[in-house]
């Protein structure tokens, strides 16, 4: 963590708050199971095990993990293993999900999943939270993982999603940029136009929070030099804490060269369902699983369900 010093602060923080009750869904390989046990290892969750209890018990026995201690239900489907652990929340015995060694199609399904589901009014959206070497703030990506092709209406989700995390964990007012190609409104992209409409729903307190403006270019939302040179006159420009992706390959590109070429340290969390959501990885390590644990544990001590 010595080059992540935003993430370790925020595991700090974490710590004392009261661990979140996570059903983690088909924690059945070793890397899945290792990371909801090392959540509860830094107290930051206490898992609810939901799979197959044979092969979460083989895992745990490759870890060298004793899991006695964790309510473990067995279940080996995956699909009812996930309408399952939805059903925790609802019976008041979670407040997160964690996805495992299933397809992300059979987990969010369940979450979806209208009636029985974690619907709220909102989409579902994905937020990147990075911690960039050399960077003074963390920096988070959103949407890069859930929402492809994303209009207007699912963008302004996006962002007030997006403030919400980003408040709880102790931003009170972040800087929202809307990205595009270019850091002026021209009516032949349409990116550009949206961005102008969102930074305008802010205004009139359609979205709440935060401050938010765009279009803005990747240099000029995140380095105030190249926004000063550009002459961009904005509490944003050059300072942003939110980066709001175009759509999903702008988003996910973004975010990997983050992680594999910057050095960064990432974590994720799902919003818009009643409760947070951790959907992990195969990729991801350790590291990467614990910083999302304690977004979770942030935001829901910040944004308690009704």
């Amino acid at each position: 963590m010595s080059e992540h010093k935003h993430f370790a602060d925020l595991i700090d923080r974490a710590a004392p708050l009261p661990p979140i009750r996570t059903a983690v869904v088909a924690p059945e390989e070793p890397n899945s199971l290792g990371g909801a046990l090392l959540g509860a290892e830094a107290t930051l969750i206490e898992p609810i095990l939901v799979g197959d209890a044979a092969k979460i018990k083989a895992a745990a026995k490759t870890l060298g993990k004793d899991i006695s201690t964790f309510e473990l239900i067995d279940i080996d489907d995956h699909k009812a293993a996930a309408a399952a652990s939805v059903a925790l929340v609802h019976e008041g015995r979670a407040s997160c999900v964690m996805k495992g060694q299933l397809h992300t199609s059979e987990f969010l399904g369940a979450i979806v999943k209208r009636d029985i589901g974690l619907r709220t009014g909102r989409k579902l959206t994905h937020c990147f939270v990075t911690d960039i070497p050399g960077q003074d703030r963390l920096i988070t990506i959103t949407d890069a993982a859930i929402n492809v092709a994303p209009d207007l209406e699912t963008k302004a989700d996006i962002v007030q999603n997006a403030i919400e995390l980003v408040t709880a964990l102790g931003i009170e007012k972040p800087k929202v940029a809307i990205m595009a190609a270019v850091e002026t409104v021209n009516p032949a992209m349409q990116d550009t136009l949206d961005a102008a409409a969102l930074a305008q729903m802010w205004r009139r307190g359609q979205i709440k929070g935060g401050v938010v403006d765009g279009p803005f270019a990747m240099d000029n939302a995140v380095n105030t030099a190249a926004a000063k040179i550009k002459k961009i006159d904005s509490p944003v420009a050059g300072v942003a804490d939110v980066l709001v992706m175009p759509e999903i390959q702008a988003g996910n590109l973004v975010y990997k060269a983050l992680g594999f070429l910057g050095g960064a340290q990432i974590g994720g969390l799902v919003l818009g369902a009643k409760v947070p959501v951790i959907l992990t990885s195969r990729a991801d390590d350790d590291a990467a699983r614990l910083a999302s644990c304690a977004l979770a544990v942030h935001y829901q001590n910040r944004h308690k369900p009704s």
